[in-house]
């Protein structure tokens, strides 16, 4: 038992390690910058889920155009990103200023797509309601017909 008593301790106390903070970067990006790219590698991130092969056909790059769109390379966006992840509440905030742009952008969506099937149910009532139209002047038209041709033989 003092064995294992020991063998736990030099565990416990060998992995007990110093992580240093990584400095900060001379170029780093600023928060809401970073903010907006992250926003943008994810919404990227997500289109590649749904279709990676027409993206990769097409030859498109998500990566290398945000770095171009952001005039950044991608060792500044790595240093920066874990720059801000080495501290939890910086990292934190600008998680949450994702969270509320991606929710803008969803809210948006949402908003489209309601529009877009209330048109397509108006467009169907309509489109119903022209049907129904048309039926009824094909029976007043065949009622109107039968109604003459009564008359017609009745004369006779």
């Amino acid at each position: 038992m003092k064995k294992l008593l020991y063998i736990a301790t030099c565990f416990f106390l060998f992995g007990c390690q110093n992580i240093e903070k990584p400095e900060k970067p001379d170029n780093l990006i600023p928060e809401d910058t970073m903010a907006e790219i992250l926003v943008e590698v994810y919404l990227g991130n997500a289109a590649r889920r749904v279709d990676n092969r027409a993206m990769r056909e097409k030859g498109v790059k998500i990566d290398s155009f945000l770095f171009k769109k952001y005039s950044i390379d991608s060792l500044q966006f790595a240093k920066s990103n874990a720059y801000y992840a080495s501290d939890l509440d910086t990292y934190n905030a600008i998680f949450q200023k994702i969270e509320q742009k991606l929710e803008a952008f969803k809210a948006i969506e949402n908003e489209k797509r309601l529009r877009v099937d209330s048109l397509k149910t108006e467009t169907k009532k309509a489109r119903n309601l022209k049907e129904e139209e048309t039926e009824l002047d094909t029976t007043k038209t065949e009622t109107e017909g039968v109604l003459i041709d009564s008359a017609i033989s009745e004369q006779n």
